[in-house]
């Protein structure tokens, strides 16, 4: 490595934490064993009050940039700061709780060499701590090319096994919209697919670590709410509002609200959503959700996912 490689790094690693430190030490040692070395990794401590300074401090490396932020932000907003601090050609992010296989890096940068991608990503592991089982997050071939219409019918685009380039994450602005504290990776990707190919590596290149309090997870009522509030700002999209996918998702949305609320046992609100839900199938299956008993519906749900 030339000593100009040295003090330009070519992937900045954006890291976000709050109150990260117990799984801390094994997301940085995936990032140290990685077999592409050119890289920094930028740390921002979202005002964390647990040992993740002192554990990030601990390790000796150059590479390893820490900072602290001068006020705690929501998650997206977050990343940009981190961002912002960067110095790369290209941006990957690795949350506290996931981590890297040793050839993550080197395997996606290879795809770059098509000036028109301009975000890379891969299967990953999905890894369940509280049922102690590991599984292949999706069985089905990842799309590559110009695939808005694909990932707004299917969202298959993991955050841990991104890689963008610079120029092209510059273009989406606001890079990650911080109104959004859950989806706003999903929304990043949906309008960078807008103008980017994506290139796909079929084979996992990560482990995501479902252990119950991820945000999607235990947030839920706040997931619906952004996904509803992005609708509405995507309706103003004259790209993304044409598309037969995106009224597609709009049902998608209804009916998961539908049976959130039917879940709640707020059934009246349900059976009005009906109505917004087109297909006799999707009806039928909400009418399942009001009907049966709640209990019964959250062991189905709980199966399903």
């Amino acid at each position: 490595m030339s000593s100009k490689d040295k003090k330009k790094p070519s992937v900045s690693i954006i890291m976000n934490a709050f109150n990260g430190e117990k799984y801390l030490r094994e997301a940085l040692d995936s990032v140290l064993k990685q077999s592409y070395a050119n890289w920094e990794l930028i740390f921002w401590d979202n005002q964390s009050t647990d040992k993740s300074s002192e554990i990030f401090l601990s390790y000796d490396d150059d590479r390893l940039k820490y900072l602290y932020a001068p006020s705690h932000t929501p998650l997206y907003e977050a990343r940009n700061c981190a961002v912002e601090k960067s110095e790369g050609e290209f941006l990957a992010f690795l949350d506290v709780d996931d981590w890297w296989l040793p050839t993550k890096l080197e395997q996606q940068l290879s795809l770059f060499v098509d000036q028109e991608v301009g975000l890379v990503y891969s299967n990953f592991y999905w890894k369940n701590e509280i049922k102690g089982i590991e599984y292949i997050a999706h069985k089905q071939q990842l799309p590559s090319g110009f695939i808005l219409e694909d990932i707004l019918q299917n969202y298959v685009v993991g955050l841990l096994t991104i890689i963008v380039r610079r120029v092209a994450y510059e273009q989406v602005k606001p890079g990650f919209n911080p109104i959004y504290n859950i989806i706003g990776d999903f929304d990043f990707a949906i309008r960078l697919s807008e103008n980017w190919k994506f290139a796909a590596i079929q084979s996992p290149t990560a482990y995501c670590r479902w252990h119950g309090g991820n945000l999607q997870i235990s947030k839920e009522w706040q997931h619906l709410d952004e996904l509803e509030q992005w609708v509405e700002l995507m309706n103003e999209n004259h790209i993304i509002s044409q598309k037969l996918e995106f009224q597609q998702f709009i049902n998608k949305v209804n009916r998961m609200r539908s049976v959130f609320e039917a879940k709640k046992g707020n059934y009246l609100y349900a059976l009005k959503n009906l109505f917004l839900i087109s297909g006799l199938i999707n009806k039928i299956k909400i009418l399942v959700a009001i009907i049966l008993p709640s209990k019964i519906l959250n062991f189905l749900v709980r199966k399903i996912s």
